[in-house]
């Protein structure tokens, strides 16, 4: 059984966790599966928009204790050992980096707990809504590890740097208010049925955009967070470049002067190399 369902409607599509009896915890099949989905999904160059959801109460309460059945993978006592350790950890931080990589924007729509693995597949997000009651926690402080898919490198580019410590070292929980105030979450929802909604009025507005802008525009956010204003700027004008698309800019004028919804053409279809298959 898959521990994801995804739906496409017309460039929107849907990623819902599905295991709500174990409160969408990611298992073997998800970091499995994930990566290569997101990956399928982009190399359509149909789809302008994800969303991130889960089944249940609870949006994920983080890995799920099958990732570590075995022991294999907790053994270090040798160089080798810890070699493969090291590739393990790597592999579960590219399968939610694939988020970044993708050319669409990604929504978290996140209801409940959001902990641990969870809160480092949410802090790779573009954009996160939140409905009343949903928390956010680094809980692998808790149970005695540091986190090491994504969170402690990703949130001191969103929160206050202080916030992040406070939340590393004490394992305490962010409300979903105060993660709005403080600008990680977009919006608060007063339930997880206008949560649902908002997320998807946010996704059906972003795929309404030229596409082409749109995944430009992301590139260029998250080139901007790892280098300086300058490089930004050189690699900006270099993008632009690439894709400036007369026609687009266009319809988007048309549409606007006749208030009417723009018709883009959609991102090219790509079915890579072939890099790591057999």
């Amino acid at each position: 059984m898959s521990a994801f369902e995804i739906t496409r409607d017309g460039a929107v599509a849907q990623l819902r966790l599905s295991r709500p009896e174990a409160s969408n915890a990611l298992d073997l099949s998800f970091w499995r599966d994930f990566g290569p989905a997101l990956k399928a999904l982009d190399a359509t160059g149909e789809v302008r928009a994800l969303v991130i959801s889960g089944e249940g109460r609870n949006f994920c309460a983080g890995m799920d204790i099958s990732v570590f059945s075995g022991g294999a993978i907790l053994n270090t006592d040798t160089a080798a050992e810890r070699q493969a350790f090291h590739q393990a950890a790597r592999e579960l931080q590219d399968a939610l980096t694939m988020i970044e990589k993708v050319r669409f924007p990604v929504i978290a729509a996140v209801q409940g707990a959001c902990v641990g693995a969870g809160l480092d597949m949410v802090a790779a997000c573009d954009l996160r809504l939140a409905s009343a009651g949903a928390y956010f926690r680094i809980e692998e402080i808790n149970i005695g590890m540091m986190a090491d898919v994504g969170s402690l490198q990703r949130l001191p580019r969103i929160l206050p740097e202080a916030v992040v410590r406070e939340l590393a070292y004490l394992g305490t929980s962010l409300t979903a208010d105060r993660a709005e105030r403080l600008g990680f979450v977009n919006a608060v929802l007063p339930d997880p049925e206008a949560l649902a909604a908002a997320a998807l009025e946010m996704a059906r507005a972003i795929a309404a955009k030229a596409p082409l802008a749109i995944s430009g525009s992301k590139a260029a956010v998250t080139y901007a967070r790892d280098h300086s204003v300058a490089e930004g700027l050189e690699w900006a004008a270099v993008m632009q470049g690439s894709i400036w698309n007369t026609a687009d800019i266009l319809a988007a004028i048309q549409a606007r002067m006749t208030r009417t919804p723009a018709e883009f053409a959609p991102l090219s279809p790509h079915a890579g190399i072939g890099i790591g298959k057999g």
